[in-house]
């Protein structure tokens, strides 16, 4: 006979709801706040490496962009360090490997002025492609959604990379890569759905 685990049940789920942008970036709504929106400035001096321009838009499942997401990301120096506390060193003092976007109210468009990550190792000592976490909220999304940015120009260590190989439909890889877009600039447009659906990640 099964027996009954007596778990607690879940309290229910929140949406994002309409007011994201006031409380994440006020400045964006209009609050003038704290003298700037936190998240939006990633570089705080001369930084270490390529300095690039992060753009993309989020998708729903009829192809359209949401004009009240809010995208966050994290990610490595140039170096592959991670600013605050990272025991393999010191990261770039003028980086801050943290940003918060809004989408653009009528583009939906976020961005980002960053640097290229360098290579993070994995648990077993594997280096990892260079890479980016996205974190993308919005209305209508009860959980945060997770996900990660590859580089498309970086053939050689998206191929080694540890997480890229292991998942098991390679054909939805290219849903993770951001594409050469002009000088210093990648495109990364994420799709919530359809046959394009970017990959999330249970974390």
């Amino acid at each position: 006979m099964v027996q009954s685990l007596n778990l607690l049940k879940e309290s229910p789920s929140q949406t994002a709801g309409p007011y994201v942008h006031i409380g994440c970036t006020p400045n964006f709504s209009g609050i003038d706040i704290y003298g700037g929106d936190l998240g939006t400035t990633m570089k705080t001096g001369p930084v270490q490496g390529t300095e690039i321009t992060l753009r993309g838009a989020v998708f729903d499942g009829t192809g359209t962009p949401l004009r009240d997401a809010m995208v966050e990301i994290w990610q490595a120096d140039a170096n592959g360090i991670y600013p605050g506390n990272d025991p393999r060193g010191a990261a770039d003092p003028h980086f801050t490997g943290w940003g918060r976007s809004p989408g653009d109210m009528e583009t939906g468009e976020f961005t980002f002025q960053t640097v290229k990550p360098g290579q993070v190792p994995w648990r077993n000592g594997q280096l990892q492609a260079p890479h980016i976490t996205f974190w993308i909220v919005a209305r209508g999304i009860n959980l945060g959604l997770q996900t990660r940015m590859y580089f498309a120009d970086e053939v050689e260590a998206n191929a080694a990379d540890p997480i890229l190989s292991r998942i098991e439909h390679q054909n939805r890889v290219p849903t993770l890569l951001a594409q050469p877009d002009g000088t210093g600039v990648y495109r990364f447009d994420i799709r919530l759905q359809g046959d394009a659906e970017t990959i999330f990640f249970d974390i």
